[in-house]
C-alpha cells in the first residue's frame, strides 16, 4: 500500500472488497469522488452524508468527516459503517462495498 500517514502529499490507497478494486484516495477528497475519478462507481445519491445510499463498512484503515454530523447512528459507527460520499481517508484503507462497479462509457 502507498499513502502512509495523513499529511503526506501522496494519496492513500483504497481497496474495495469483495471486487478487489483499487484506487488512489487523496486525503482532502471524499471516497466516492476519488473512486469515480478512478473509473469506479460506488453507490451514492446526495453526496452530503444524508441519504445513506453509499453506506458501507470500513474493514481497515482510518477516515474522517469534514462535516460534524454524517447520517450514521452511534451504533452504525461502532459497527464500522461509514458514508464514503463524505468520508476522507487518513490512511490506506479497505472498504466492503459489494455494489461497487466499474464505470462504463
Amino acid at each position: 500500500m502507498s499513502g502512509g500517514e495523513a499529511g503526506s502529499a501522496a494519496p492513500f490507497e483504497a481497496v474495495v472488497e469483495p471486487g478487489g478494486f483499487r484506487f488512489a484516495a487523496p486525503a482532502k477528497q471524499g471516497l466516492v469522488k476519488s473512486a469515480q475519478l478512478a473509473g469506479l462507481r460506488l453507490p451514492s445519491s446526495c453526496r452530503n452524508g444524508t441519504c445513506r445510499a453509499c453506506i458501507c463498512k470500513l474493514v481497515s484503515g482510518r477516515i474522517e468527516y469534514p462535516i460534524e454530523w454524517p447520517g450514521l447512528s452511534a451504533e452504525e459507527k461502532a459497527e464500522g459503517f461509514i458514508l464514503p460520499c463524505v468520508a476522507q481517508p487518513r490512511s490506506d484503507l479497505v472498504i466492503d462495498a459489494p455494489a461497487a462497479r466499474p464505470l462504463t462509457s
